[in-house]
């Protein structure tokens, strides 16, 4: 294979009781819900069809991301503290809506977070993680482990685009992203694959 024919494949954890009810969670490290573990089961047969080379796998150290890769089957997962995701400060626990009563139209992508990260400090951490894996993808597919906002921020990142351009990527719970290369360019290859939870994708 040519360098730019390898992957980098973003997967998000499965269901947690917090992403259930659409609640910010950065530090707080819950668990997956039986439903999460399910969909992480169910990402095994994705990442089987992908059929990738030898894959790097890394994961964010939140319980959540380490037993989605763990029951994914993906190998040797190896914790990058760096995967975490962005850090909702005085916003964490809380709904869109809820902060939108304090500041209307707000968005994680397009607004402060007081006492959090701000989206140049989350751009600066997902060029980071880029930058890290750039030597492996020139040998094997690499697989990115971690949470909705922040993996987000890597696809955009990615495509070249700023931060704020994360918008425009939703990818839901144990979904995966596919990302590499056309002629040369970094690209999309498949966005927001959704595992059936009899083991096919949708």
């Amino acid at each position: 294979m040519g360098e730019t024919e390898f992957r980098l494949v973003v997967l998000r954890h499965g269901e947690t009781e917090w992403s259930r009810g659409r609640r910010h969670t950065g530090r707080t490290d819950v668990p997956l819900t039986p439903l999460g573990e399910e969909q992480a089961r169910a990402a095994a047969g994705v990442l089987a069809r992908l059929k990738l080379t030898d894959p790097l796998v890394l994961t964010s150290p939140r319980q959540r991301a380490r037993r989605t890769a763990e029951l994914a089957g993906l190998p040797d997962p190896r914790i990058d503290d760096d995967l975490v995701e962005w850090d909702y400060g005085d916003y964490e626990g809380l709904t869109t809506p809820q902060i939108r009563e304090r500041v209307p139209g707000w968005t994680v992508f397009t607004h402060p977070t007081p006492g959090g990260e701000t989206a140049e400090a989350v751009g600066a951490r997902a060029d980071r993680v880029l930058a890290a894996v750039a030597p492996a993808l020139r040998e094997r597919d690499v697989v990115l482990v971690g949470h909705g906002h922040f993996s987000r921020v890597l696809i955009a990142r990615w495509a070249e685009f700023d931060v704020r351009e994360g918008r425009r990527f939703y990818l839901s719970t144990g979904a995966l992203s596919v990302l590499g290369h056309d002629h040369g360019a970094h690209t999309v290859l498949a966005h927001n694959l959704v595992p059936d939870l009899d083991g096919g994708a949708r």
